[in-house]
Order: C-alpha cells, then sequence, then structure tokens
C-alpha cells in the first residue's frame, strides 16, 4: 500500500500478550488517541530468531528514554499469543526475551500486517490443479517501523529487510526531532539532535544554517 506518513494508522483490534501472560485486544490507533501519547510500533519476522531478541532488548533497555517522551512502546509479529508467552518465559542467555514488558502484538492471521503492505510475500501463484493460491515467501514481516503522534497519524515509517537490525536512538531522535515541530513549529535539518539549532521553513534560514554547518 502507499504510504501512510500523514495519515491515520489503521483503526483495527489485534490479538496482543503481555509479560503476565494476559492475551487481550489492543488497537494501536486507540492506544495513541486514548492516552494522547506517541506509539512506536516495531514489527520483527519471528519469536525463537537470532536478530529479533537483540532488538526486543534494546527498546526494553530504553524504555524510561520512551516513557520520558510520552511515548507507548508496542511489538510485534504474526507469531501466536502461546508463541509470544513461551519466549517471554525463556532467558536471555537462551535466546529468549524475559524481562520484556511491553506488550507484543500477535497478528497471527495477519490481518494488520496485510494491510500494511508488510509481508515478506515475493510471489502468489494460482495452482490450476488443487485451485489454491500459493505463496512464494516466509509470510512473515520485515523490520517495519511506525511512529504515531498522539492523534494517530502516522509521521515516520521505515521497512528493513531481515538481516537488518534497527538503530533504537535514531528511533528516540525521530520523536524528539517531532516533538519540536509540535512545540516550536520549525523544522529540524539532517542529523538534528535535542538541543541542536532548528530553524525556520524559509530558504534565508536555509542559507544562513548551511553558512555555518
Amino acid at each position: 500500500m502507499a504510504t501512510l506518513v500523514g495519515r491515520k494508522f489503521p483503526n483495527l483490534n489485534v490479538d496482543a500478550m503481555n509479560e503476565m501472560g494476559d492475551t487481550f485486544k489492543l488497537n494501536v490507533l486507540e492506544e495513541a488517541v486514548k492516552n494522547n501519547k506517541k506509539v512506536l510500533l516495531f514489527w520483527y519476522p519471528k519469536d525463537f530468531t537470532f536478530v529479533c531478541p537483540t532488538e526486543l532488548h534494546a527498546f526494553q533497555n530504553a524504555m524510561d528514554e520512551f516513557e520520558k517522551r510520552n511515548t507507548i512502546v508496542i511489538g510485534a509479529s504474526c507469531d501466536t499469543p502461546e508463541v509470544h508467552f513461551a519466549w517471554l518465559n525463556t532467558s536471555k542467555d537462551n535466546g529468549g526475551i524475559e524481562g520484556v514488558t511491553y506488550p507484543i502484538l500477535a497478528d497471527s492471521n495477519r490481518n494488520l500486517s496485510s494491510v500494511l503492505g508488510i509481508l515478506d510475500i515475493t510471489n502468489e501463484v494460482y495452482d490450476e490443479e488443487t485451485g489454491t493460491v500459493q505463496v512464494e515467501g516466509d509470510n512473515v514481516t520485515y523490520r517495519a517501523s511506525y511512529l504515531i503522534d498522539e492523534e494517530g497519524t502516522v509521521f515516520h515509517e521505515g521497512i528493513n529487510h531481515m538481516p537488518v537490525g534497527r538503530n533504537v536512538n535514531e528511533m528516540l531522535r525521530l520523536i524528539d526531532a517531532y516533538a519540536h515541530v509540535q512545540k516550536n513549529g520549525e523544522v529540524c535539518p539532517a542529523n538534528w539532535e535535542e538541543g541542536k539549532q532548528a530553524m525556520q521553513a524559509n530558504a534565508k534560514a536555509t542559507a544562513e544554517y548551511l553558512a555555518v554547518n
């Protein structure tokens, strides 16, 4: 599908699991709007794999920073709630995610990931003999990330291929930049970080910025 940036996140309820073993319905759009918070939703391919636990622990380690920024963190994959819970009960030194406290979507019916268009489906082939559509590809998600503001509007999306893990600090930087725009009405130039100079959205301001940077 086309980019979601500047548009509302899809209004869908999805099964989720928390560290207590509770399965519940979670609506990402509603989480942002009803709590008046930003949301970071990050998708990963599979539980019990290799790069994935490094990312989930990295996001967990930064939870205090996300909370300072009024941001809810939500993980997501196409695994079932039961598989999530098994992984949550597997120790870190065995490749598990024990200690992760944020909820994890269990989009096992692929309703939301299909709407987002982030599934690894390289091809769909109609089998005339069986009358079925055969999927080529793992039919799991890429490493897709969505940052959503307090009104449920997406202000960042990004998709990595499976082998490439994300930079958690970049997620924090993007949240800082968008919050600066919201508060001050300025724009944030390349490599902007909290505390650095932003600028007005006009040609003169750009020229002045480039002259000293």
